[in-house]
């Protein structure tokens, strides 16, 4: 039974890890960085951004973007429809406004039209597998409600079975006292003889 409370200890204590740890990646960290979450949908970033990944975007001023950058951005300045992609050039309109050429790391071509800094919703601040398929099962527009859901969920699950195990814990404890207690009041009380003496038998 002690080993199995033990497990039980270390499952609830790594139940509530991983719950805060979603709170942290999925909620928490996005909000405090001012930070867009995102879906991958098409194949164009694998290996390493495969469909279902959850990207968050944070912003960055477009002067200190660079070359290898990941960034996602509008196909259409005010326009829902973005795109992750990798920059790989620098150019410039006619008019002398700087320019990203971008590249899917799985495409074999360049995107056809630079990215004007206007598109540019941010660089890629970091990426989480398959968290995305979920947000996706609810529909786009209801990715972050799901989101947070989920996480509460976790959350909620880790102190339900942290407390569960702290009660178990508490009950056993109480219903060692009692045993002893038990035997104490059960066991006849010892006759004192005084020096010289002898106990009756």
């Amino acid at each position: 039974m002690t080993v199995l409370k033990s497990v039980g200890k270390a499952v609830s204590f790594t139940a509530l890890m991983l719950a805060v740890l979603a709170a942290l990646v999925l909620i928490v960290f996005p909000r405090v960085t001012g930070s867009y979450t995102y879906t991958v949908l098409t194949q164009s970033m694998e290996p390493g951004y495969p469909p279902g990944t959850f990207i968050v975007v944070k912003p960055i001023p477009f002067d200190e973007l660079q070359l290898g950058d990941v960034i996602t951005y509008q196909l259409e300045s005010g326009k829902p429809e973005v795109v992750t992609h990798r920059i790989t050039g620098v150019s410039s309109t006619q008019q002398g406004e700087p320019t990203f050429i971008t590249k899917g790391d799985n495409n074999s071509a360049e995107d056809p039209v630079p990215v004007r800094e206007i598109q540019v919703r941010g660089k890629l601040f970091y990426a989480v597998p398959y968290v995305g398929f979920v947000a996706n099962a609810a529909g786009q527009g209801d990715r972050n409600s799901v989101i947070y859901i989920a996480a509460i969920g976790l959350i909620a699950y880790g102190v339900f079975t942290v407390g569960r195990g702290l009660i178990g814990k508490r009950k056993s404890g109480d219903s060692h006292a009692q045993a002893e207690d038990a035997v104490a009041e059960t066991d006849p009380p010892a006759e004192l003889t005084a020096p010289g003496q002898k106990a009756r038998a």
